[in-house]
């Protein structure tokens, strides 16, 4: 049953990822060097293809093998994958009904195991999901923040952030949520030092707390600010995922009645 499920995966998403490209079964069929007969048939589920052939659309997808064989790629687009190295990672990009983008909410007990689970589907499911309408079009996400090394935000406050794709796109003195190998997530304001010493230099607003430099192999996400609830109002028994999303929302119900009346 398994590797049934596997296969029809992958014949959903050999058709998919071609359509993606704009290729016909034929011009697929020329690029990776077999007939478009064999292309229908693995399209169709008629026949399974080969490790040699997963291999083969692998590399020309710059895809793993595993994402191409465990994840149903069909509401993919090619912004839902990242450029690592010479492949491609699913970045998971979680859709409404109206396929409008969902904000995953990092619960602060979950926070530490986010390192591990940031590029992983099955981790971005389970998490709480809410639409703040309000929010400029990209990719979205609230995270927890520890400490309190960025004045006004106190522990157990939540930034929503929006997802950078490239390191390039840093502006100087704005402020992010950083994740890395090391450290997990953090929030600080960043300066580019990417000619200087192919760092990103991470400043606190409280000026107890030290600046330091992350070098960019140590990096793993960028996500800038985009707002902010703080929750240190509210009884820490109250603060539960569902709480937290309600405070979201009317945060956004908020935002858009003062926006009527500018």
């Amino acid at each position: 049953m398994i590797i049934f499920v596997a296969m029809k995966k992958v014949q959903t998403n050999i058709r998919h990822l071609r359509k993606l490209k704009g290729l016909t079964q034929e011009q697929f069929a020329n690029e990776v060097n077999i007939t478009r007969s064999r292309v229908s048939s693995y399209e169709e589920g008629r026949s399974e293809p080969s490790i040699a052939f997963l291999i083969t659309i692998s590399e020309y997808f710059k895809l793993p093998i595993d994402v191409l064989v465990k994840n149903d790629l069909s509401y993919s687009k090619e912004s839902s994958f990242i450029e690592i190295g010479n492949q491609r990672v699913l970045f998971p990009i979680t859709v409404d009904n109206e396929e409008e983008n969902l904000i995953e909410i990092i619960p602060t007990e979950a926070s530490a195991g986010y390192l591990l689970g940031y590029n992983d589907p099955e981790y971005i499911e389970q998490l709480q999901r809410i639409k703040l309408p309000f929010l400029p079009v990209g990719k979205h996400r609230a995270f927890p923040i520890k400490g309190d090394s960025m004045h006004p935000m106190k522990d157990g406050s939540y930034v929503v952030a929006q997802f950078i794709e490239s390191i390039n796109d840093v502006k100087n003195g704005v402020s992010y949520i950083v994740v890395t190998k090391n450290d997990g997530i953090t929030y600080k304001r960043v300066y580019n030092k990417l000619e200087e010493n192919n760092t990103l230099l991470l400043v606190p607003d409280n000026k107890n707390y030290e600046t330091y430099n992350i070098p960019v192999s140590e990096i793993v996400e960028l996500w800038e600010f985009t707002c902010s609830i703080n929750t240190q109002e509210y009884d820490e028994r109250d603060l539960k995922i569902s709480s937290i999303a309600t405070m979201l929302t009317q945060l956004g119900v908020e935002l858009k009645s003062l926006a009527k009346l500018e």
